[in-house]
């Protein structure tokens, strides 16, 4: 029974959701060519990130300057520290055109569903 709510509740969350916003619970599996991209500060990223992810930070004043170099037909995989500024970042991407985008959460929510390593530096 307790399952069968659960699935419920999922299948509601995501129905409700017009955008990618709510953070990924699942395992993921990124298409080839998917660009995973890391929306914290510099020094969070360097503290630690998924393994092959770019950093913009949704919080820098040329955030929409850097994204409006990527192609908005491309498939993007956003996560930041809880899924708060990821949401943010997808928001403004879809803004500016943006349509295949999926919510990670945090970088330990991001790495745990699609299995990509957390490193540290850059």
């Amino acid at each position: 029974m307790r399952r069968i709510l659960l699935s419920i509740t999922l299948a509601l969350g995501l129905a409700l959701s017009a955008t990618a916003c709510a953070p990924t619970a699942e395992p993921v599996a990124l298409d080839p060519g998917t660009v995973v991209i890391d929306v914290r500060t510099p020094a969070e990223f360097a503290s630690g990130h998924l393994e092959g992810a770019v950093n913009i930070d949704v919080q820098s004043a040329d955030f929409e300057a850097r994204v409006s170099e990527l192609d908005p037909a491309g498939t993007y995989f956003v996560y930041c520290r809880s899924g708060n500024r990821s949401g943010q970042a997808i928001d403004r991407m879809e803004a500016l055109g943006f349509s295949d985008l999926s919510n990670g959460g945090s970088v330990e929510s991001a790495s745990a569903a699609t299995g990509i390593s957390v490193v540290t530096g850059q």
